[in-house]
Formats: structure tokens, C-alpha cells, sequence
């Protein structure tokens, strides 16, 4: 498939689910004009949707999550397929939407009886869940889904937006309602005095996402935590990459090394979605930029798990949808124009194959100096 005539055709759906004049399109996704993005969405679906609407992660053991039913209700957005909208949208609210409030809980499992054992959330889905609700109700003219975003957006700022221990003026986003804000010890953890502890998931800010949703709803709450955590993300990148958990406590934050301590599968979103969000300055992207420059081998594989100090590459994997994501997220800091983004392929996880997708729309939507070569 020719790269530069997929990226054509992505940006004209795109204007679907940006808000821009609506181009028509049929029952089975995108404009009649634009075969190349339609058929990427559609071996998309084939691979990783199944017909009621749930997005599988085989790697997880055929698992679905919140984040995957949100991944795939924005991406059905972009490419203006209201059928799979409307089929991702009736099996989450029939199978996660099982809370008290109006958040999601995190994860189905089809071989646990029940299926869905801990009703816990993942904000990171709930976020990205509210926000293809937001864009198909635009694209798709049907305000009950605006509605429920907005509920969606209330209830995470009344459960999952705290103060920092660090600034209480300052918030955070916390990775789910329950299991992740600790008290301390007095002089424990490397605080003098009391005080609390939280863990923060870095990855699951996505300002894009939270300023659109704000902007859309009047919660003014997401817009300040996407500013509060930009500037958490800037100070975290001054001493290396972005790890995939912190814990911030009242004397500073820290990497939350019992979850983690490297830059991996979680960390990778954060270049993402800083540069999707037009962010390419952000001392985050460059650091990371600067490990991809170096990190992709000749061969084609990719990091995917890089020390935070050095940003020395511990793991890699041929999938193209992390080379896709280090193109992109490398190129913000080259003075060259395009990205080497690998064609898209269906021979690859649920998970790369849809920050493959995010890649592509990213160049397309705000990065459009970095186009697939």
C-alpha cells in the first residue's frame, strides 16, 4: 500500500471525528474515495473486534478492558464507522458499565466466572471511552452519547482527580479510584513528617483528550489536571525518560520501582500522546526522540523497554507498531521532514497494532511534518 495516498485518505476522515465538515460515508466506515484508510480500519476490526464489540487482547488471554473499548470507540470515530461505534459502544455499557457511578470497570475476562471479578476502574480507559463518546456524538449526531461523556468526565474528576501530596494546589490523576493513594510513615519513603503517597500511572495523561473533553463538558477539572501533569511529566524528564509508574509523595516524586522501574509498555504513550497533542517541545518527547534516534536497530526492531537515567534499550520487539510509535515520536526532534513509519499490518498484538493506528493519525492530525515516508 502506498503510504502517502493511506495518509490521504486518513485525513479525509479524519475530518469526521476532528470536528471539521463531514465527508459522507457509508455503512461500512469511511468515504467512498479513501479504499486505502477504509482498508486499514477494516484489518484492524478483522484482527482485533469481534462482532458484539468487544475489542480482544489475546496476549492478555483473550481479555478486553476498558482501554481497549476506548482505543476502538475513538478509532471507529476517526474513520466515521458509526456500525462499529454503535457495536463497541452497546457491549461496553452491557458488560463494563457495572459500577456505582458512571466510570467503567477495568477489565473482562471470559474464562472468570463472574466475568468481571475486580469493578475497579482504569481512568486511562475512562478517559479515552468519554472522549470517543464526545467525537461520535459530534460525528454522528446523536446527543445521548455526549451526555454520557459528560457523566463519564464528573464522576472521574469526583474519583480520580486528587491534590498532590507535594502542592496541594496542584492535581492529580489518579490511575483508578481505589489502590493507589497510601498514607506514609512519619520519615518514611524519604519524607519528613506525615503525609500521603500516590501513585501516578504517567502514561495515562493525555492532554489532547482531556482539553476536548473540558472544552466540550464545562468540567473545568480535566483542563488543570492536563496542565498539572504536563508540568509533573517536565520535571520527571529532567533526570531521563519518563518511567511507567511514580510515586509522588510531599517531598518530591520518585519512580515507583515495586511496579517498575524502566521506561516500557506503559511509558512508550507518553511521547505519543504529548506530540499528538501538538506538545513537541515537551522535554518528555525530546528525551525519548533522542532514545528512539539511537534505540531502533537497522533491522527493524524497536525498544520497548529502555533505562530511564541512560535510556539504554533492555528489551525489543519486530512488531511495526512500535517502530511506527519511535518514528513518529523521533522524528518531532529531526530537522528532516516525513518518518520511516512501516506499513500497518495485521501480523502483530492487539497493542502495537493500535499505537500503529495512533501513530498514522498523529502525523495526520497534528504532527503533519512527520508523514509516513
Amino acid at each position: 500500500m502506498n503510504r502517502r495516498r493511506c495518509l490521504t485518505a486518513i485525513t479525509s476522515l479524519l475530518a469526521v471525528g476532528a470536528g471539521l465538515p463531514a465527508v459522507a460515508h457509508g455503512a461500512d466506515g469511511g468515504p467512498d474515495a479513501a479504499p486505502a484508510g477504509r482498508a486499514l480500519w477494516q484489518a484492524w476490526k478483522e484482527a482485533h473486534l469481534a462482532e458484539d464489540g468487544r475489542v480482544i487482547d489475546r496476549l492478555q488471554d483473550d481479555a478486553s478492558h476498558s482501554e481497549g473499548q476506548g482505543y476502538g470507540l475513538l478509532l471507529a470515530t476517526y474513520f466515521g464507522d458509526e456500525d462499529a461505534f454503535r457495536r463497541i459502544h452497546a457491549w461496553t455499557e452491557a458488560n463494563l458499565a457495572v459500577r456505582e457511578d458512571r466510570l467503567l470497570a477495568w477489565r473482562w475476562q471470559p474464562m472468570s466466572a463472574p466475568h468481571v471479578p475486580d469493578i475497579n476502574n482504569a481512568s486511562d480507559g475512562d478517559l479515552f471511552y468519554a472522549w470517543g463518546l464526545m467525537r461520535g456524538a459530534r460525528a454522528f449526531g446523536d446527543g445521548v452519547h455526549f451526555v454520557r461523556a459528560g457523566g463519564i468526565v464528573e464522576d472521574l474528576a469526583a474519583h480520580c482527580v486528587v491534590p498532590s501530596p507535594e502542592d496541594p494546589q496542584a492535581r492529580l490523576l489518579l490511575p483508578a479510584a481505589e489502590g493507589f493513594r497510601h498514607p506514609l510513615e512519619p520519615g518514611g519513603d524519604g519524607n519528613v513528617g506525615d503525609g500521603e503517597s500516590i501513585i501516578v500511572n504517567p502514561s495515562y495523561y493525555m492532554p489532547l483528550a482531556m482539553r476536548e473533553l473540558s472544552a466540550a463538558t464545562g468540567h473545568a477539572d480535566l483542563a488543570a489536571v492536563a496542565a498539572d501533569g504536563e508540568r509533573l511529566l517536565t520535571r520527571i524528564a529532567l533526570d531521563g525518560l519518563v518511567p511507567d509508574w511514580v510515586r509522588v509523595i510531599p517531598s518530591g516524586w520518585q519512580i515507583a520501582a515495586d511496579m517498575s522501574e524502566n521506561a516500557g509498555y506503559e511509558a512508550m504513550r507518553v511521547p505519543l500522546f504529548l506530540a499528538w497533542s501538538g506538545l513537541v517541545n515537551h522535554p518528555a518527547v525530546a528525551r525519548a526522540a533522542r532514545a528512539y534516534a539511537r534505540g531502533v536497530e537497522s533491522g527493524g526492531r524497536a525498544p520497548t523497554v529502555m533505562e530511564v537515567a541512560t535510556g539504554e534499550a533492555l528489551e525489543y520487539s519486530p512488531d511495526p507498531g512500535y517502530r511506527a510509535l519511535a518514528a513518529l515520536v523521533a522524528c518531532t526532534d529531526s530537522a528532516r521532514m516525513g518518518a520511516p513509519i512501516p506499513p500497518f499490518t495485521t501480523r502483530q498484538p492487539y497493542y502495537p497494532a493500535t499505537l500503529h493506528l495512533f501513530a498514522m493519525i498523529a502525523a495526520t492530525e497534528t504532527l503533519q511534518g512527520c508523514a509516513p515516508l
